[in-house]
């Protein structure tokens, strides 16, 4: 064992011997550089375009392994202080002088650098003009002064970004009304003494526009191994005219040419679009398109597969999938996914004992048909039938001696979506959603579970405004999730179900991200959930049914719930707990097979089942159901670190009330952590360990009735912790 020990010692000295760099004889490294002022510029901001930097750790330890050293050059830190300068004077401190402050030799070839910088006052924004529109029609006159004013609003700091910015925009409000042939000059005075600048902007118009003939072509493709233009597949140009819906005569606008370059992207059989006007001299008020296309596969396989592994379950599963998007022509999209998996019951996240005595097979099957262009050129229609086989696992406790129950699954929605612009896509739906219950291992339930049937249209809104929707560093989002089911739909459930959520990002630094979130969801019921909200603790049917067997009317009214109501925690919301885990708790026979064998006993004596008995264990007999109103709000501060390498300090908060219209504020059930991103072209593959904080689950005392309801939670490693695994951001 001790040679094995030194062995590893003597490699791992050699490996470091070879990636570590020396500093070149008579010079210094540089240890760390530091940027100080005021604070109105963020210091990452300045740093970031200096040439004098800190010599990079390995692994954030270690300098000069791996990494060669940075070296200090005075020459290079004298023209640093003169980028400086031009940056803060670029953002509004015209009298910023930079220095370096110190150079601090902390050893004999190891230097620190602080470059320090006298900001002086801020120069703001006095006035804006804007001149040479005269004669256009009021309301472009009005979109362009608009324009100007809320890029550059008055007692705003000076900010040449924003100069730019101003620029762009007046010059968009007169294209995207016709004037394509529009140019605007420049022009800003600036008041040293009374620290202010006054704007004046000049329009020339040109003459109104409207559209010319539009002309598609193949995009050069010089990349290493391109395919030829005649091996390349041919795409239906009709279908993407349709989809481009420019006519020659059409008024010229950038804005309609954005969403006509959406929407063939949308296509999903093109991998780059550009349309590019042909302006001609003298102006034209006929201006033709030439449309540049770069065509991607039409037809894909796609294998893979992944794991979960969580406090409720351990799951392996694969996935086959295959996609045509010319499917029989006129680019038609066909995508199946089949996604065969097996869950090692009970194996669980702190459940070892026993191994794996009853793997459960699962799967999942859908298939995505669209067709664009229906009924007219920018509305696709689309149909997803599927087909599913699952257990339901919804306790961290199980007894893997009683039986568990699954559901067969038969789910489909046909409808159509729009996009508007670039920004603002609307789908209508409807939907239809069977669940038909069933025995997983040969140990029958100990009761029939009715099936459920659910029918009910769906619209869901939604308005993304992000830079990027993978890698977000800034923008907004919004969306809206409302769905009817009953009535004239028929189905098992009467209600109406709506969910809006935003989501907010911005950039606190080059590398560094606050994103949050937040969310609302209410479910009115017009013909179940009188269990949920009234009668969970004891649990007693409205009808007088006894405590020992609930009556079938109850079973429907609980499972219902069950696939309509809200549920938080998980991955994708609160990461302190489990999947579902947040949500009203209760006795449920058809759903805890502990229940069920409970009742099925002539005598109590081992456990009772029954609230407010000696022998009530809630964690063995009570699991969420779901309930009837959520609030949810997430805080993340994302940071980039090295490559595809990241962090995340987060926290999550929410809860699920039983009533309608219950928002319940001072359930919290805060929970915070960190967590590691590996950034993948698919998004990132995160690992995050939230914290449930002590006396900030709920505020206050509760009574037995609503301590029974709140549920018990699992823990991890023996204190309030929970794992959670995902490809891509939370939001």
């Amino acid at each position: 064992m001790r040679t094995r020990v030194l062995t590893l010692l003597v490699l791992g000295a050699a490996a470091a011997a070879l990636g570590c760099s020396t500093i070149p004889e008579g010079r210094s490294a540089v240890d760390s550089v530091t940027v100080a002022s005021a604070g109105s510029i963020p210091a990452d901001d300045v740093q970031d375009r200096l040439a004098t930097t800190a010599s990079s750790k390995f692994l954030g330890l270690f300098r000069g392994v791996f990494f060669d050293y940075e070296v200090f050059d005075p020459a290079i830190l004298q023209r640093d202080l003169a980028r400086v300068e031009r940056y803060y004077r670029g953002h509004g401190f015209l009298e910023a002088h930079a220095r370096a402050g110190r150079v601090l030799r902390i050893s004999p070839n190891h230097v620190r650098v602080e470059i320090v910088v006298d900001e002086g006052p801020p120069t703001v924004v006095r006035t804006v003009r804007v001149d040479g529109l005269e004669g256009l029609p009021d309301a472009v006159v009005a979109s362009a002064r608009a324009a100007a004013s809320t890029a550059l609003p008055a007692g705003a700091r000076f900010d040449e970004d924003a100069y730019a910015k101003a620029k762009t925009a007046i010059s968009r409000a007169l294209t995207d009304n016709g004037y394509a042939y529009a140019a605007v000059m420049t022009d800003a005075q600036a008041d040293l003494a009374g620290h202010a600048v006054d704007y004046v902007f000049t329009a020339k118009p040109g003459p109104h526009a409207v559209l010319g003939p539009v002309t598609f072509v193949r995009a050069a493709d010089t990349s290493p191994g391109a395919k030829k233009p005649d091996d390349e597949e041919p795409i239906e140009e009709a279908a993407m005219r349709r989809a481009l819906d420019l006519s020659p005569g059409d008024p010229y606008s950038t804005a309609a040419i954005d969403a006509a370059t959406q929407a063939l992207l949308d296509l999903e059989v093109l991998s780059s679009v550009q349309i590019v006007p042909t302006f001609s001299d003298p102006p034209s008020p006929v201006v033709p398109l030439v449309v540049k296309v770069s065509p991607s596969k039409l037809r894909q396989w796609r294998l893979g597969g992944g794991f979960e592994f969580d406090e409720i379950k351990t799951e392996l599963h694969g996935l086959v999938g295959w996609e045509h998007h010319d499917f029989l022509g006129d680019l038609r999209d066909l995508r199946i996914d089949f996604k065969p998996g097996v869950v090692l019951y009970p194996l669980r996240v702190d459940y070892f004992n026993g191994g794996i005595t009853n793997p459960l097979p699962e799967e999942r099957l859908r298939l995505q048909f669209r067709q664009p262009g229906f009924l007219e050129a920018r509305t696709n229609l689309f149909a997803q039938p599927e087909g599913n086989v699952f257990p339901m696992l919804v306790t961290p406790d199980p007894d893997p001696s009683l039986p568990v129950l699954g559901y067969g699954e038969l789910k489909g929605a046909l409808g159509v979506d729009r996009r508007f612009g670039k920004h603002v896509l609307v789908r209508v739906s409807q939907n239809f959603q069977s669940e038909f219950p069933f025995a997983y291992t040969s140990i029958p339930l100990a009761q029939d579970t009715p099936p459920v049937i659910l029918s009910y249209p769906q619209l869901v809104t939604t308005l993304d405004l992000r830079d990027d929707p993978v890698r977000t560093h800034s923008g907004f989002y919004a969306s809206n999730d409302l769905s009817v089911a009953g009535g004239a739909f028929g189905g098992s459930a009467t209600d109406v179900r709506v969910q809006p959520e935003v989501r907010g990002y911005v950039p606190i630094g080059k590398h560094v991200t606050f994103a949050a979130r937040g969310s609302m969801g209410f479910l009115f019921a017009s013909n179940y959930g009188d269990y949920v909200q009234h009668f969970l603790y004891p649990p007693t049917s409205p009808s007088g049914a006894s405590n020992e067997r609930l009556d079938r009317a109850v079973d429907r009214d609980i499972e219902i719930v069950y696939f309509r109501g809200f549920f938080s925690g998980g991955p994708s919301s609160n990461r302190g707990y489990p999947l579902r885990g947040i949500a009203p708790h209760g006795v449920v026979p058809f759903l805890s097979p502990v229940t069920l064998q409970a009742q099925q006993q002539s005598s109590q004596q081992s456990f009772s089942c029954i609230p407010g008995t000696p022998k009530y264990d809630a964690s063995k007999c009570s699991i969420p159901i779901g309930g009837f109103t959520l609030w949810e709000a997430s805080a993340e501060v994302r940071f980039d670190v090295s490559g595809p390498l990241g962090v995340a300090l987060f926290c999550d908060m929410g809860d699920v009330a039983p009533g309608q219209a219950q928002l319940r504020f001072n359930y919290l059930h805060l929970s915070c952590g960190s967590g590691a991103r590996y950034d993948t072209p698919v998004g990132a593959i995160r690992l995050d360990l939230a914290y449930r904080l002590p006396g900030l689950q709920v505020l206050g005392n509760l009574t037995p009735a609503q301590a029974a309801i709140e549920g018990t939670q699992p823990l991890f490693l023996g204190v309030p912790l929970a794992l959670a695994f995902g490809i891509g951001e939370t939001f």
